[in-house]
């Protein structure tokens, strides 16, 4: 048997854990042993292993609390039955003790433990260690803030410490086989990253336009130093925020990509489908995952379409108002508080609530190119492999049609597929004037084609 496979490591793991337990059972009940403590038992010596749990263990110099955590939210996972112990009965009241926590659902026999089994295991003996518990069910200690562990939400009105306590599925991945899912990557991360091979010159924007974008550029470059080497932290929150509104297509994605590409930074889009929630209170908690995830990565968030969540506040005449209400001032918070760059676009600004709007660092308007921004637009489109018939004057198409870049880049697809199907790399004007006449068409709009 080779004990250093991860396996056998985090078994090793297990049995102390079951030993721990029961003998803080043994010594909370009185029963035989009870003098015994479970401080006493010997935790396992790792230190010459090398499996991915043993080197974590090694590399944030984790305690023998933080290892119990872990070992306890490991169990459900390999060894389930190691927690069957706590569905004894209190004689007494005929019925499972209350100090002992955990929670039983619908898709798992067993016993899932919450913050208050750790209690129970760490403390009831030795109470002067409650407060230890709290260092680690804390979004500060290293185990919580890279998501290796968490604590879910209850309602309001029950104590937090009966949240179930878990191990996130990708470090238990990581423990088993040494790959790393960040979460990130996670299917369940209401988050996706965007990239572009694009460059500042194919978004094309007015001179206006571009000077504020600058800004932000300049802000993600030196907004360190402005905080700390000139303590502007002394009168300015970190972070900064902006506001992009303007018709689809006009570059407010390509910019937001490009801000993060310019600066190694990444960019994260908010999925709003798995943001938005209708029940009370899950929205602020799937937007906190991406906050709190974020927060110490230097991610640029982007939020597209963002009227869906920052939208004009209502008058308070039902139990639905105040709620949308509370969760926009909630959002508010967490973007205010939020240490890095967050762009917020919209089609249109009268659509965002103007206490955002007010608070924003800065707020560009992305508006339809002129016909020589358009012009530059469809020859950086038709400038590769795929070009323009000489028959077609350019300057007059950027003329007659307004389109954004976004729509223009629809045209590029179109055309090129109709010369590829041809076996061909040119373009005819018949061809680009039917790709113009169906972008129109997406917006039910009726145009006269030039021929």
């Amino acid at each position: 048997m080779d004990t250093n496979l991860p396996i056998y490591v985090l078994l090793e793991e297990l049995e102390w854990l079951e030993q721990v337990i029961q003998q803080a059972i043994c010594s909370y009940l009185m029963q035989e042993g009870y003098e015994n403590d479970w401080l006493d038992i010997p935790i396992p010596d790792i230190s010459e292993n090398d499996t991915p749990y043993a080197k974590m263990v090694q590399e944030w110099n984790l305690n023998t609390l933080e290892r119990l955590t872990i070992a306890l939210c490991l169990a459900p996972h390999l060894k389930p039955e190691i927690l069957d112990t706590f569905f004894g009965k209190n004689g007494i009241y005929d019925r499972g003790f209350t100090e002992f926590g955990g929670v039983i659902n619908q898709n798992h026999s067993g016993f899932l433990p919450t913050g208050q089994t750790l209690v129970f295991i760490i403390s009831a003996t030795h109470p002067e260690l409650r407060h230890e518990i709290h260092k680690i069910i804390n979004k500060e200690n290293k185990l919580f803030k890279e998501g290796v562990l968490q604590l879910s939400d209850t309602e309001h009105f029950i104590p937090q410490l009966n949240g179930i306590l878990s191990l996130h599925h990708n470090w238990f991945h990581f423990f088993m086989t040494s790959e790393k899912i960040s979460l990130a990557e996670s299917s369940t991360f209401p988050a996706k990253k965007i990239e572009s091979p694009l460059h500042w010159e194919d978004v094309v924007l007015d001179n206006a336009v571009m000077e504020q974008v600058n800004e932000i550029l300049t802000w993600l470059k030196h907004g360190n130093t402005l905080l700390n080497d000139w303590e502007l932290y002394r009168k300015i929150k970190p972070g900064y925020r902006a506001l992009f509104y303007g018709p689809p297509g006009t570059g407010k994605s390509l910019t937001a990509s490009l801000l993060g590409k310019t600066t190694n930074r990444e960019v994260y889009r908010i999925d709003l489908s798995m943001i938005v929630s209708k029940y009370i209170g899950e929205t602020e908690k799937n937007l906190s995952k991406v906050f709190d995830i974020a927060r110490d990565k230097e991610w640029i968030l982007f939020f597209d379409e963002a009227d869906a969540l920052f939208g004009k506040r209502t008058a308070a005449n039902s139990s639905n108002d105040r709620h949308a209400n509370q969760q926009t001032a909630h959002l508010l918070q967490q973007i205010e508080d939020f240490p890095g760059v967050v762009i917020l676009a919209s089609n249109l600004r009268s659509n965002m609530d103007e206490a955002f709007t007010r608070r924003f660092q800065t707020t560009i308007h992305f508006n339809m190119p002129s016909a020589e921004e358009r012009y530059q637009l469809w020859e950086n489109a038709f400038s590769g492999v795929c070009s323009l018939s000489e028959e077609i004057d350019l300057y007059q198409i950027a003329e007659d049609y307004e389109l954004a870049g976004g729509a223009i880049i629809n045209v590029l697809r179109y055309c090129a597929l109709a010369a590829i199907g041809r076996n061909d790399t040119k373009v005819s004007k018949q061809e680009l004037l039917k790709g113009i006449k169906r972008e129109f068409s997406k917006e039910n709009k009726t145009i006269h084609i030039k021929q």
